[in-house]
Protein backbone atom coordinates (compact mmCIF):
# COMPACT_ATOMS: atom_id res chain seq x y z
CA UNK A 1 0.00 0.00 0.00
CA UNK A 2 1.49 3.31 -1.11
CA UNK A 3 -0.86 5.50 0.92
CA UNK A 4 1.00 7.25 3.69
CA UNK A 5 -0.71 6.02 6.83
CA UNK A 6 0.13 9.27 8.58
CA UNK A 7 -2.40 10.91 6.24
CA UNK A 8 -5.19 8.50 7.13
CA UNK A 9 -8.17 9.51 9.26
CA UNK A 10 -10.98 7.29 10.49
CA UNK A 11 -14.46 8.20 11.65
CA UNK A 12 -16.75 5.96 13.71
CA UNK A 13 -20.47 6.60 14.08
CA UNK A 14 -22.14 4.23 16.55
CA UNK A 15 -25.84 4.69 15.92
CA UNK A 16 -28.80 3.00 17.55
CA UNK A 17 -29.36 0.85 14.45
CA UNK A 18 -26.07 0.82 12.53
CA UNK A 19 -22.41 1.24 13.37
CA UNK A 20 -20.54 2.85 10.49
CA UNK A 21 -16.81 3.33 9.97
CA UNK A 22 -15.05 5.33 7.28
CA UNK A 23 -11.32 5.39 6.52
CA UNK A 24 -10.10 8.25 4.37
CA UNK A 25 -6.89 9.84 3.18
CA UNK A 26 -6.30 13.55 3.69
CA UNK A 27 -5.26 14.87 0.28
CA UNK A 28 -5.67 18.61 0.85
CA UNK A 29 -3.65 20.69 3.30
CA UNK A 30 -5.78 23.80 3.70
CA UNK A 31 -6.96 24.10 7.32
CA UNK A 32 -10.33 25.47 6.24
CA UNK A 33 -11.12 22.98 3.50
CA UNK A 34 -8.98 19.86 3.32
CA UNK A 35 -10.19 17.21 0.91
CA UNK A 36 -10.63 13.59 1.92
CA UNK A 37 -10.47 10.56 -0.32
CA UNK A 38 -12.70 7.73 0.88
CA UNK A 39 -10.74 4.47 0.97
CA UNK A 40 -12.94 2.16 3.00
CA UNK A 41 -16.46 1.96 4.42
CA UNK A 42 -17.78 -0.61 6.87
CA UNK A 43 -21.18 -1.14 8.47
CA UNK A 44 -22.59 -3.47 11.08
CA UNK A 45 -25.81 -3.84 13.00
CA UNK A 46 -25.77 -2.11 16.40
CA UNK A 47 -27.26 -4.08 19.28
CA UNK A 48 -25.61 -2.50 22.31
CA UNK A 49 -26.67 1.14 22.06
CA UNK A 50 -29.94 2.71 23.14
CA UNK A 51 -30.78 6.33 22.32
CA UNK A 52 -27.14 7.29 21.98
CA UNK A 53 -25.99 5.62 25.21
CA UNK A 54 -24.10 2.31 25.51
CA UNK A 55 -26.38 -0.28 27.11
CA UNK A 56 -24.24 -3.38 26.42
CA UNK A 57 -20.46 -2.92 26.13
CA UNK A 58 -19.79 -6.40 24.70
CA UNK A 59 -22.39 -6.02 21.93
CA UNK A 60 -21.19 -2.50 21.14
CA UNK A 61 -17.61 -3.76 20.96
CA UNK A 62 -18.64 -6.46 18.49
CA UNK A 63 -20.40 -3.89 16.29
CA UNK A 64 -17.32 -1.64 16.31
CA UNK A 65 -14.96 -4.52 15.43
CA UNK A 66 -17.14 -5.67 12.53
CA UNK A 67 -17.56 -2.21 10.99
CA UNK A 68 -13.88 -1.30 11.31
CA UNK A 69 -12.63 -4.69 10.07
CA UNK A 70 -14.73 -4.28 6.92
CA UNK A 71 -13.54 -0.69 6.41
CA UNK A 72 -9.89 -1.67 6.91
CA UNK A 73 -10.23 -4.59 4.52
CA UNK A 74 -11.68 -2.30 1.84
CA UNK A 75 -9.04 0.37 2.44
CA UNK A 76 -6.15 -2.07 2.62
CA UNK A 77 -4.82 -0.25 5.68
CA UNK A 78 -5.22 -0.34 9.44
CA UNK A 79 -5.96 2.64 11.65
CA UNK A 80 -5.05 2.63 15.35
CA UNK A 81 -7.09 5.65 16.42
CA UNK A 82 -10.49 7.09 15.58
CA UNK A 83 -12.65 10.20 15.68
CA UNK A 84 -15.81 8.96 17.35
CA UNK A 85 -19.22 10.63 17.36
CA UNK A 86 -21.26 11.12 20.51
CA UNK A 87 -24.82 12.40 20.93
CA UNK A 88 -27.93 11.86 23.01
CA UNK A 89 -30.02 13.47 25.71
CA UNK A 90 -27.02 13.68 28.05
CA UNK A 91 -25.49 16.40 25.84
CA UNK A 92 -25.92 19.89 27.27
CA UNK A 93 -24.79 23.29 26.07
CA UNK A 94 -24.58 26.75 27.57
CA UNK A 95 -23.23 30.18 26.71
CA UNK A 96 -20.50 31.65 28.89
CA UNK A 97 -19.05 35.17 28.98
CA UNK A 98 -15.41 36.08 29.55
CA UNK A 99 -14.46 39.69 30.31
CA UNK A 100 -10.92 41.05 30.62
CA UNK A 101 -9.42 44.54 30.90
CA UNK A 102 -7.17 45.89 28.16
CA UNK A 103 -4.54 48.58 28.80
CA UNK A 104 -5.88 50.79 26.01
CA UNK A 105 -3.44 49.62 23.36
CA UNK A 106 -3.98 47.12 20.58
CA UNK A 107 -5.74 43.89 21.53
CA UNK A 108 -3.32 40.99 21.16
CA UNK A 109 -3.71 37.25 20.82
CA UNK A 110 -2.69 36.94 24.49
CA UNK A 111 -5.63 39.19 25.45
CA UNK A 112 -8.01 37.00 23.46
CA UNK A 113 -6.55 33.91 25.15
CA UNK A 114 -7.20 35.46 28.57
CA UNK A 115 -10.81 36.17 27.65
CA UNK A 116 -11.22 32.57 26.47
CA UNK A 117 -9.79 31.25 29.74
CA UNK A 118 -12.23 33.35 31.78
CA UNK A 119 -15.18 32.15 29.65
CA UNK A 120 -14.13 28.51 30.03
CA UNK A 121 -13.64 28.80 33.77
CA UNK A 122 -17.08 27.40 34.48
CA UNK A 123 -17.51 24.81 37.20
CA UNK A 124 -18.25 21.53 35.42
CA UNK A 125 -20.05 19.01 37.67
CA UNK A 126 -18.17 15.79 38.44
CA UNK A 127 -20.67 13.74 36.47
CA UNK A 128 -20.01 15.77 33.31
CA UNK A 129 -17.05 16.65 31.10
CA UNK A 130 -16.33 19.46 28.68
CA UNK A 131 -16.50 18.30 25.06
CA UNK A 132 -16.24 21.49 22.99
CA UNK A 133 -15.53 25.13 23.85
CA UNK A 134 -16.43 27.23 20.81
CA UNK A 135 -15.81 31.00 20.76
CA UNK A 136 -18.84 32.74 19.23
CA UNK A 137 -18.17 36.47 18.98
CA UNK A 138 -16.52 39.35 20.80
CA UNK A 139 -17.41 42.77 22.17
CA UNK A 140 -14.75 45.50 22.28
CA UNK A 141 -15.90 48.21 24.70
CA UNK A 142 -19.49 48.67 23.43
CA UNK A 143 -18.94 47.39 19.91
CA UNK A 144 -20.77 44.05 19.68
CA UNK A 145 -20.56 41.37 17.00
CA UNK A 146 -16.79 41.56 16.49
CA UNK A 147 -15.47 38.39 14.87
CA UNK A 148 -11.76 39.00 15.27
CA UNK A 149 -10.71 41.63 17.84
CA UNK A 150 -6.93 41.27 17.39
CA UNK A 151 -5.44 44.63 16.40
CA UNK A 152 -8.42 46.69 17.58
CA UNK A 153 -8.05 49.41 20.23
CA UNK A 154 -10.07 49.19 23.44
CA UNK A 155 -10.10 48.99 27.22
CA UNK A 156 -12.50 46.05 27.69
CA UNK A 157 -12.72 42.77 25.76
CA UNK A 158 -15.65 40.41 26.17
CA UNK A 159 -16.04 37.02 24.52
CA UNK A 160 -19.07 34.79 24.25
CA UNK A 161 -18.26 31.09 24.27
CA UNK A 162 -20.49 28.09 23.58
CA UNK A 163 -19.64 25.27 26.00
CA UNK A 164 -20.81 21.75 25.14
CA UNK A 165 -20.71 19.16 27.93
CA UNK A 166 -21.51 15.45 27.97
CA UNK A 167 -22.32 12.91 30.66
CA UNK A 168 -19.12 11.41 32.10
CA UNK A 169 -20.62 7.93 32.37
CA UNK A 170 -21.86 7.68 28.73
CA UNK A 171 -18.50 8.94 27.43
CA UNK A 172 -16.50 6.51 29.62
CA UNK A 173 -18.59 3.53 28.47
CA UNK A 174 -18.21 4.59 24.85
CA UNK A 175 -14.44 4.88 25.25
CA UNK A 176 -14.33 1.48 26.96
CA UNK A 177 -16.19 -0.20 24.09
CA UNK A 178 -13.86 1.33 21.49
CA UNK A 179 -10.75 0.36 23.49
CA UNK A 180 -12.02 -3.21 23.92
CA UNK A 181 -12.36 -3.38 20.15
CA UNK A 182 -8.63 -2.63 19.94
CA UNK A 183 -8.68 1.04 18.97
CA UNK A 184 -7.90 4.38 20.57
CA UNK A 185 -10.09 7.48 20.48
CA UNK A 186 -8.30 10.53 19.18
CA UNK A 187 -11.27 12.69 20.02
CA UNK A 188 -14.96 12.48 20.81
CA UNK A 189 -16.93 14.82 18.56
CA UNK A 190 -20.54 15.93 18.89
CA UNK A 191 -22.39 14.24 16.04
CA UNK A 192 -24.49 17.22 14.84
CA UNK A 193 -21.31 19.29 14.52
CA UNK A 194 -19.66 16.51 12.51
CA UNK A 195 -22.72 16.23 10.26
CA UNK A 196 -22.67 20.00 9.76
CA UNK A 197 -19.11 19.72 8.44
CA UNK A 198 -20.25 17.21 5.83
CA UNK A 199 -23.52 18.70 4.58
CA UNK A 200 -23.91 22.41 5.42
CA UNK A 201 -22.56 25.24 3.28
CA UNK A 202 -21.02 28.42 4.67
CA UNK A 203 -23.95 30.40 3.22
CA UNK A 204 -26.50 28.22 5.02
CA UNK A 205 -24.75 28.68 8.36
CA UNK A 206 -24.50 32.42 7.77
CA UNK A 207 -28.11 32.96 6.68
CA UNK A 208 -29.51 30.66 9.37
CA UNK A 209 -30.41 27.01 9.18
CA UNK A 210 -31.41 24.09 11.37
CA UNK A 211 -29.69 20.76 10.88
CA UNK A 212 -32.07 17.93 11.77
CA UNK A 213 -30.27 14.61 12.15
CA UNK A 214 -32.90 11.87 12.04
CA UNK A 215 -31.37 8.77 13.58
CA UNK A 216 -32.93 5.49 14.60
CA UNK A 217 -33.16 6.21 18.33
CA UNK A 218 -33.13 10.00 18.54
CA UNK A 219 -33.37 13.14 16.43
CA UNK A 220 -30.58 15.67 17.03
CA UNK A 221 -31.02 19.37 16.31
CA UNK A 222 -28.41 22.07 15.70
CA UNK A 223 -29.38 25.68 14.93
CA UNK A 224 -26.86 27.87 13.09
CA UNK A 225 -27.07 31.62 12.54
CA UNK A 226 -24.50 34.19 11.39
CA UNK A 227 -22.03 31.37 10.90
CA UNK A 228 -22.16 30.09 14.48
CA UNK A 229 -23.80 27.25 16.38
CA UNK A 230 -26.60 28.77 18.46
CA UNK A 231 -28.66 25.92 19.89
CA UNK A 232 -28.37 22.17 20.42
CA UNK A 233 -31.15 19.77 21.40
CA UNK A 234 -32.20 16.13 21.18
CA UNK A 235 -35.70 14.77 20.59
CA UNK A 236 -36.11 11.32 22.07
CA UNK A 237 -37.82 9.85 19.00
CA UNK A 238 -36.42 8.55 15.72
CA UNK A 239 -36.78 6.01 12.94
CA UNK A 240 -37.24 3.11 15.36
CA UNK A 241 -40.46 4.71 16.60
CA UNK A 242 -41.77 4.81 13.04
CA UNK A 243 -40.88 1.13 12.60
CA UNK A 244 -42.60 0.27 15.89
CA UNK A 245 -45.76 2.05 14.74
CA UNK A 246 -45.76 -0.03 11.54
CA UNK A 247 -45.34 -3.23 13.58
CA UNK A 248 -48.39 -2.44 15.70
CA UNK A 249 -50.45 -0.85 12.94
CA UNK A 250 -50.05 -3.59 10.35
CA UNK A 251 -49.35 -6.63 12.55
CA UNK A 252 -45.98 -7.47 10.99
CA UNK A 253 -42.59 -8.36 12.45
CA UNK A 254 -39.89 -5.78 13.16
CA UNK A 255 -37.80 -7.02 10.21
CA UNK A 256 -40.78 -6.93 7.85
CA UNK A 257 -41.72 -3.45 9.06
CA UNK A 258 -38.21 -2.21 8.20
CA UNK A 259 -38.43 -3.75 4.74
CA UNK A 260 -41.86 -2.23 4.11
CA UNK A 261 -40.64 1.18 5.27
CA UNK A 262 -37.57 1.05 3.04
CA UNK A 263 -39.37 -0.26 -0.04
CA UNK A 264 -42.79 1.40 0.08
CA UNK A 265 -42.52 4.01 2.80
CA UNK A 266 -43.58 7.62 2.27
CA UNK A 267 -43.59 10.33 4.93
CA UNK A 268 -46.08 12.58 3.11
CA UNK A 269 -49.38 10.79 2.69
CA UNK A 270 -50.74 12.89 -0.18
CA UNK A 271 -47.85 11.82 -2.44
CA UNK A 272 -49.16 8.24 -2.58
CA UNK A 273 -51.74 7.41 -5.31
CA UNK A 274 -54.99 6.25 -3.60
CA UNK A 275 -55.29 3.22 -5.88
CA UNK A 276 -51.82 1.82 -5.10
CA UNK A 277 -51.85 -1.47 -3.18
CA UNK A 278 -48.96 -3.34 -1.56
CA UNK A 279 -48.53 -6.95 -0.50
CA UNK A 280 -47.87 -7.63 3.18
CA UNK A 281 -45.75 -10.62 4.27
CA UNK A 282 -48.03 -13.63 4.68
CA UNK A 283 -48.32 -15.71 7.84
CA UNK A 284 -49.93 -19.07 8.59
CA UNK A 285 -52.64 -17.43 10.66
CA UNK A 286 -53.34 -14.44 8.40
CA UNK A 287 -52.53 -15.76 4.93
CA UNK A 288 -52.00 -13.32 2.06
CA UNK A 289 -52.79 -9.71 2.84
CA UNK A 290 -52.93 -6.62 0.66
CA UNK A 291 -53.37 -3.08 1.93
CA UNK A 292 -53.51 0.38 0.34
CA UNK A 293 -50.02 1.92 0.34
CA UNK A 294 -51.75 5.01 1.71
CA UNK A 295 -52.22 3.19 5.04
CA UNK A 296 -48.47 2.62 5.39
CA UNK A 297 -47.83 6.24 4.41
CA UNK A 298 -50.39 7.43 6.97
CA UNK A 299 -48.58 5.63 9.79
CA UNK A 300 -45.18 7.06 8.77
CA UNK A 301 -46.63 10.53 8.17
CA UNK A 302 -48.24 10.75 11.60
CA UNK A 303 -45.14 9.78 13.58
CA UNK A 304 -42.73 11.89 11.48
CA UNK A 305 -45.08 14.85 11.80
CA UNK A 306 -45.02 14.40 15.59
CA UNK A 307 -41.20 14.36 15.58
CA UNK A 308 -41.09 17.51 13.46
CA UNK A 309 -43.52 19.23 15.83
CA UNK A 310 -41.10 18.54 18.71
CA UNK A 311 -38.23 19.86 16.59
CA UNK A 312 -40.24 23.00 15.86
CA UNK A 313 -40.64 23.61 19.59
CA UNK A 314 -36.86 23.40 20.02
CA UNK A 315 -36.34 25.90 17.20
CA UNK A 316 -38.78 28.26 18.91
CA UNK A 317 -36.97 27.74 22.22
CA UNK A 318 -33.69 28.71 20.55
CA UNK A 319 -35.05 32.16 19.74
CA UNK A 320 -34.18 31.80 16.05
CA UNK A 321 -37.63 30.93 14.75
CA UNK A 322 -38.26 33.21 11.79
CA UNK A 323 -34.54 33.86 11.29
CA UNK A 324 -33.67 30.70 9.37
CA UNK A 325 -33.45 32.11 5.85
CA UNK A 326 -31.64 29.00 4.56
CA UNK A 327 -34.39 26.67 5.79
CA UNK A 328 -33.78 23.24 7.31
CA UNK A 329 -31.39 20.50 6.27
CA UNK A 330 -32.40 16.90 6.98
CA UNK A 331 -29.85 14.16 7.39
CA UNK A 332 -29.49 10.76 9.06
CA UNK A 333 -30.92 7.44 7.93
CA UNK A 334 -34.58 8.33 8.48
CA UNK A 335 -34.24 11.40 6.24
CA UNK A 336 -33.99 9.13 3.19
CA UNK A 337 -37.69 8.20 3.35
CA UNK A 338 -39.64 9.53 0.37
CA UNK A 339 -41.76 12.57 1.26
CA UNK A 340 -39.68 13.67 4.25
CA UNK A 341 -38.66 16.93 2.55
CA UNK A 342 -42.26 17.72 1.58
CA UNK A 343 -43.47 17.10 5.14
CA UNK A 344 -40.67 19.21 6.61
CA UNK A 345 -41.52 22.09 4.27
CA UNK A 346 -45.15 21.83 5.35
CA UNK A 347 -44.43 21.68 9.10
CA UNK A 348 -41.67 24.30 9.32
CA UNK A 349 -43.04 26.62 6.65
CA UNK A 350 -39.57 27.14 5.13
CA UNK A 351 -37.43 25.43 2.52
CA UNK A 352 -36.02 22.00 3.24
CA UNK A 353 -33.49 19.70 1.64
CA UNK A 354 -31.77 16.39 2.38
CA UNK A 355 -28.08 16.78 3.22
CA UNK A 356 -25.72 14.29 1.56
CA UNK A 357 -21.89 14.33 1.88
CA UNK A 358 -20.44 15.58 -1.41
CA UNK A 359 -18.16 18.63 -1.17
CA UNK A 360 -14.46 17.95 -0.56
CA UNK A 361 -15.07 14.19 -0.74
CA UNK A 362 -13.35 12.02 -3.34
CA UNK A 363 -12.28 8.42 -3.78
CA UNK A 364 -15.12 5.96 -3.17
CA UNK A 365 -17.50 8.88 -2.69
CA UNK A 366 -20.41 6.99 -4.24
CA UNK A 367 -20.24 4.62 -1.24
CA UNK A 368 -21.23 7.43 1.13
CA UNK A 369 -23.71 9.38 -1.00
CA UNK A 370 -26.63 8.97 1.39
CA UNK A 371 -27.87 11.00 4.37
CA UNK A 372 -27.08 8.14 6.79
CA UNK A 373 -23.35 8.69 6.11
CA UNK A 374 -23.37 12.41 7.00
CA UNK A 375 -22.07 11.93 10.54
CA UNK A 376 -19.32 9.43 9.81
CA UNK A 377 -18.02 11.39 6.80
CA UNK A 378 -18.17 14.54 8.93
CA UNK A 379 -16.06 12.81 11.57
CA UNK A 380 -13.45 11.93 8.95
CA UNK A 381 -13.52 15.54 7.71
CA UNK A 382 -13.11 16.74 11.30
CA UNK A 383 -10.02 14.54 11.52
CA UNK A 384 -8.81 15.97 8.21
CA UNK A 385 -9.06 19.50 9.61
CA UNK A 386 -7.06 18.34 12.62
CA UNK A 387 -4.43 16.78 10.34
CA UNK A 388 -4.26 19.96 8.24
CA UNK A 389 -3.62 21.91 11.45
CA UNK A 390 -0.98 19.41 12.55
CA UNK A 391 -3.19 18.17 15.38
CA UNK A 392 -3.47 14.56 14.38
CA UNK A 393 -1.82 13.19 17.50
CA UNK A 394 -3.89 11.78 20.31
CA UNK A 395 -4.11 13.80 23.49
CA UNK A 396 -4.39 12.38 26.98
CA UNK A 397 -7.81 10.85 27.48
CA UNK A 398 -8.43 10.66 23.77
CA UNK A 399 -9.49 14.22 22.98
CA UNK A 400 -8.07 17.70 22.85
CA UNK A 401 -8.74 19.29 26.21
CA UNK A 402 -9.98 22.73 25.21
CA UNK A 403 -10.59 23.55 28.83
CA UNK A 404 -7.01 23.10 30.06
CA UNK A 405 -5.56 26.16 31.81
CA UNK A 406 -2.27 26.06 29.89
CA UNK A 407 -3.29 26.15 26.24
CA UNK A 408 -0.40 25.59 23.87
CA UNK A 409 -0.07 27.04 20.38
CA UNK A 410 -1.48 23.92 18.75
CA UNK A 411 -4.62 23.99 20.86
CA UNK A 412 -5.01 27.68 20.07
CA UNK A 413 -4.92 26.94 16.35
CA UNK A 414 -7.58 24.29 16.87
CA UNK A 415 -9.74 26.71 18.86
CA UNK A 416 -9.39 29.29 16.10
CA UNK A 417 -10.57 26.72 13.58
CA UNK A 418 -13.52 25.76 15.77
CA UNK A 419 -14.45 29.43 16.04
CA UNK A 420 -14.17 29.95 12.30
CA UNK A 421 -16.24 26.92 11.43
CA UNK A 422 -18.84 26.65 14.15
Amino acid sequence: MTTNELNLVAGLDIGSAKTTAVIAEVVGDLPRAPTIRILGVGQSRTTGLRKGVVSDIEETTRSIKKALTDAERMAGAQVPALYVGIAGEHVQAMTSQGIVAINGSEITKADVDRAHEVARAQVIPQDRELLHAIPQEYTVDKNKGVRDPIGMIGTRLETEMYLVTIGASPSMNLRKAVERAGYQIKELVLEPLASALAVLTDDEKELGTTLIEMGAGTTDIAVFHEGKIRHLATVNFGGNNVTSDIVHGLGVTQADAERLKDRYGCAYESLVPPEEVIQLPSTVAQGDRRIPRELLAHIIHQRTDEIFDLVQREIERSGYHGKLSAGVVLTGGAAATVGTVELATDVFGIGARVGVPSDNVGGLSDSVEAPRFATVVGLAMYGAHRAALGAGASSGRGRMSLGAPNVDKLAQRVKTWLQDFF
